[in-house]
């Protein structure tokens, strides 16, 4: 292997890498806090207290959020730029999986940008409240609330479908039979994350 195609492996590792544990993790927790929501509105306030009381939260935020995730999407900007893809002339599903990925990772980093932006980047810079009340009235507006639709579907399915591709990248399912049953996993992972994210929107709204 020489020196190109080493920095070329190492680079496509890190980049599963940050997608499946940093961020990955990150997006669990996520889903979890915003489904605390359907407990209503004490309870999530509660929650969102407990989280502001980190030690060292902005640090952390910095090392495991932004900079996996600006390299993530760097990176995978980079793959998608460089990968030769038809999947009108070669309608295979794993190519259309694979202009999905793609797809769903360019809304998804437009969706977490914005999300940042309005709760997080917000309440750093102008003291904007972050509780239900302020997500509540956030959602209020029925076009916001279906681009939260639309980024909670296409961040799930990135994350699922990622996670198959990364079980295949680690050496985890080379075979078909695991590559199969991974594919029910992700099917399942999927609806069920999606589930949760749409169900904590609706509680909000």
């Amino acid at each position: 292997m020489n020196e190109l195609s080493t920095r070329r492996f190492f680079l496509a590792r890190l980049h599963s890498l940050t997608g499946l544990v940093p961020l990955g993790l990150f997006l669990l927790e996520h889903l979890y806090s915003n489904a605390i929501a359907l407990m209503g509105q004490e309870a999530y306030d509660r929650h969102v207290q407990t989280l502001s009381g980190i030690p060292f939260l902005p640090v952390v935020e910095v090392l495991f959020i932004a900079l996996p995730l600006l390299y993530h999407a760097v990176y995978g900007i980079y793959i998608g730029m460089m990968a030769k893809v038809n999947p009108y002339r070669y309608a295979y599903r794993q190519n259309w999986l694979f202009v999905a990925q793609r797809v769903s990772g360019g809304i998804t980093l437009v969706f977490v940008l914005y999300h940042i932006w309005a709760f997080r980047l917000s309440s750093l810079l102008f003291d904007a409240p972050v509780n239900y009340e302020a997500v509540q009235a956030h959602l209020q507006n029925p076009f916001i609330f279906a681009f939260y639709v639309l980024g909670v579907v296409a961040t799930t399915f990135h994350f699922s479908n990622g996670l198959w591709t990364g079980l295949i990248t680690w050496g985890i399912t080379v075979g078909p039979r695991g590559q199969r049953i991974s594919s029910v996993l992700r099917t399942l992972l999927f609806a069920g994350l999606c589930g949760v994210g749409v169900g904590a929107l609706i509680a909000f709204w």
